[in-house]
């Protein structure tokens, strides 16, 4: 073997791979554990990256910087492959993970009317659309809606045994719902105890099939169902949607501090009907900035703003959600980008356990 260029040794290479520092890293490659190889052979660096987060967006692009990178301060041509390795993160020591499941983002509001719903399934099918393996759980007991939303409504789930139930696949993505197992417009009139049991019925006895992410559709509020799920299922982080009307901030932020008290990490907050797009302006009809604003207040990110548009409100009726809809459009690529960042954060931002630990009383 000759000597490569300038006698370019491995530790040159891995501080060069080091000193780029992707903004949804927010570290070193070296420092955030992103290189699985990295070699010198003659004039070539081959080098193989495993980002803790889906990359099909932006491998193509990373793979373009890295390469450049290296020949201009190494003199070297790069081999690069750019891909992922989801580990899970966030569960807390006293909860075991769950069969299938690596890990679960819970997708709240603090009221209704905000687009949670529509929101969670088009981040379900973003995350899937990046790369990742991804499920969605319909927890809205009362008012579940994804069923429509997929354009499965009709759709039942088998069964291998008559006790567990196979999801049902929709849009490339593993799904479960109450509305699989009801007619669409019967009415769920159970108090709080058989909700909660319902829940764990339906996120326990799926057979989730190696699911990198479960993006759970939790119903409005702060009630039992988001207790149960916070309290007794390993939540890996919570994503919190609010439009930037003052009385739906009030609410989220209610939501957002709930998980903080049990120690679920708030991945960050996506603000939706942020505008509408009249042609030559933008009419900000609920308010402009409110979702910033709370991001700032609270520490956290803001994941994305989202307009109040027809399209989105259209597609997700009729069974065909705007990702997969208009894979190429604006509102598509939005939803890619708030996937992204919601997985590197979860990766690769601040863990539960840095969280003070919030004593709830009974009283």
């Amino acid at each position: 073997m000759s000597a490569p260029p300038m006698s370019v040794t491995r530790d040159q290479l891995l501080s060069v791979l080091d000193s780029y520092v992707h903004p949804l890293i927010g570290r070193g490659l070296v420092a955030a554990g992103a290189v699985a190889r990295a070699e010198v052979q003659d004039d070539t660096a081959q080098v193989v990256i495993e980002l803790g987060f889906p990359v099909q967006g932006i491998s193509a692009d990373l793979a373009q910087e890295l390469g450049a990178k290296l020949n201009a301060e190494l003199g070297l041509i790069a081999e690069l492959a750019i891909g992922k390795r989801i580990d899970t993160h966030g569960a807390r020591a006293n909860l075991q993970t769950l069969p299938g499941i690596r890990n679960i983002i819970a997708v709240a509001s603090g009221k209704g009317g905000v687009g949670k719903s529509t929101v969670a399934a088009n981040l379900a099918l973003a995350l899937h659309a990046e790369g990742a393996r991804v499920g969605l759980l319909d927890a809205d007991i009362y008012g579940p809606s994804q069923p429509r939303m997929f354009g499965v409504s009709s759709a039942r789930p088998t069964s291998p045994d008559g006790k567990r139930m196979n999801p049902v696949p929709a849009h490339g993505i593993q799904t479960m719902s109450i509305g699989y197992l009801v007619d669409e417009d019967q009415p769920m009139i159970w108090r709080g105890p058989m909700v909660t049991q319902a829940l764990g019925q339906l996120l326990n006895e799926t057979i989730w099939d190696d699911v990198e992410y479960l993006v759970i559709d939790l119903p409005p509020g702060t009630g039992d169902i988001q207790l149960t799920l916070s309290q007794r299922i390993p939540v890996s982080g919570a994503v919190i949607v609010t439009t930037p009307q003052e009385i739906a901030l009030l609410d989220a932020k209610k939501g957002l501090q709930m998980f903080r008290r049990v120690e679920v990490p708030v991945l960050g907050i996506v603000e939706n009907m942020a505008w509408y797009d009249c042609g030559d302006h933008r009419d900000y009809i609920f308010g402009q900035g409110g979702g910033e604003r709370m991001a700032a207040q609270y520490g956290v990110e803001l994941l994305g703003q989202l307009p109040l548009s027809t399209p989105i409100r259209e597609q997700a009726d009729n069974g065909q959600p705007i990702v997969v809809a208009a894979p190429d459009g604006e509102a598509a690529q939005t939803y890619r980008q708030i996937a992204r960042r919601a997985a590197a954060q979860l990766a690769y931002g601040t863990p539960a356990a840095d969280f003070p630990t919030i004593e709830i009383s009974d009283d």
